[in-house]
């Protein structure tokens, strides 16, 4: 069977899927999901020996140690995943929901009802959690979903997928309702992302460069996440001790994921002050600092900052820093060089919070608090989907809402239209 052929059996099982997902309840996907979950923890082992042999051939293939990060499971990271999953038994089923009623003049009853995208194909990098959580929130809205994951990460992915079905089969999980591509030809992503008639949504979990090359090929929509170059900016009334701290937690946390801060803003009237302690922070966190031409005359260590670092998304210990004459100058910046992801004020005035909060057009904007909370698990929507960049149809961390769409049913008793 070629590879074309293999793509479309597995969008014709998907769709099979589908229809045998929406004929189960609330109440059976949720001892569905939780079978999964015990099956995660059954089999922490095994799954952690996958791992292992990812890790080893990633280090061997000189992945960099950002990848490496991405790519690990540790205990922590396991107990994560398996209460992500978990934590979306709590959660409201999102799927038969009436968004809205209204009865029209001629008596006829129209309802706006959440229902399932129907198949989702995710794309994904070295993060072996994203089969999990795609997995996991695509069956609680019953939608099938079919994971394509980077070789990197091929054995962890295998092992996690194979928990999940053994888990949720016990239970009655449709067949094929979690579908997990194992070649590693790339031929496999382009056959995918053109299965129009059978996948209805495409979402890539990857840097800028696999985001682009799907977009470009895709025949079926896709959401989008390009990047996450995220900015804070240090207003004139910051609390500068607050400040360095939520840099340092949204830089050094984890510099490898896409909510990690990548430019600091600081205002003109405190950086002669503020600047210095950042760099002693930063060098203490082995940091690498670049600085615009103000920046560097306070702080002459920094590496000289060019036009392509203010658009560029390290995911490193790599930190840009500028110096901005007032907040107009900072939302015009950011609105020009980030990605619409992720940005901070660091103030201690309201009324510079609320412009820069109104203004700043990303999909999270912050007061005096770290980036790195834009995650559907700390926003209290269980895993996660993938963080969109897009304006449509959903923007921000995608949970449950965002993985339905709608359709209007109208019931008449005998209306026509004159």
């Amino acid at each position: 069977m070629t590879l074309h052929e293999t793509m479309i059996e597995m969008g014709d099982r998907a769709l099979a899927a589908e229809r045998q997902l929406a004929t189960l309840g609330t109440r059976r996907k949720n001892l569905i999901l939780e079978a999964m979950a015990e099956s995660l923890d059954a089999n922490r082992v095994r799954i952690k020996e996958a791992n292992a042999r990812d890790m080893a051939a990633s280090r061997a293939a000189g992945l960099s140690d950002a990848m490496l990060d991405r790519l690990l499971l540790t205990d922590k990271r396991m107990d994560s995943m398996i209460n992500g999953v978990r934590a979306l038994l709590g959660l409201k089923d999102p799927v038969g929901q009436k968004i809205s009623r209204w009865i029209r003049p001629n008596g006829l009853v129209i309802q706006k009802i959440r229902v399932p995208i129907g198949v989702i194909g995710i794309i994904f990098e070295a993060r072996p959690n994203v089969a999990v959580d795609a997995a996991a929130l695509c069956f609680k809205t019953s939608n099938a979903v079919i994971l394509r994951g980077g070789k990197e990460a091929l054995e962890s992915n295998i092992a996690l997928v194979d928990a999940l079905l053994a888990g949720g089969t016990r239970k009655g999980l449709p067949p094929d309702s979690i579908q997990l591509i194992t070649t590693t030809d790339h031929e496999a992503v382009r056959e995918l992302v053109q299965l129009e008639g059978r996948v209805d949504l495409v979402i890539p979990r990857g840097g800028e460069k696999l985001i682009r090359a799907v977009t470009e090929q895709a025949y079926v929509p896709v959401i989008k996440h390009y990047k996450g170059v995220c900015h804070a900016f240090v207003d004139e009334t910051a609390d500068q001790a607050q400040a360095l701290a939520i840099i340092e937690n949204a830089k050094c946390s984890r510099p490898g994921v896409c909510n990690a801060l990548e430019k600091v803003l600081v205002h003109a009237k405190i950086a002669a002050g503020f600047l210095p302690p950042l760099a002693a922070r930063m060098a203490d966190k082995r940091v690498e600092l670049r600085g615009d031409a103000a920046a560097r005359l306070l702080v002459p260590a920094m590496k000289p900052a060019t036009a392509a670092d203010w658009d560029e998304e390290y995911l490193d210990l790599v930190l840009t820093v500028g110096v901005v004459p007032s907040l107009d100058a900072a939302i015009a910046h950011i609105n020009r060089h980030g990605s619409h992801h992720s940005d901070a004020i660091l103030s201690e005035d309201k009324k510079a919070q609320e412009i820069f909060l109104e203004q700043v057009d990303s999909a999270c904007v912050y007061a005096n608090a770290s980036t790195r909370f834009t995650d559907g698990g700390e926003f209290g929507m269980g895993a996660e989907i993938g963080i969109s960049t897009d304006k449509l149809h959903a923007r921000g961390p995608m949970g449950l809402e965002e993985l339905t769409t709608y359709k209007y049913v109208i019931q008449g008793n005998g209306q026509i239209r004159a």
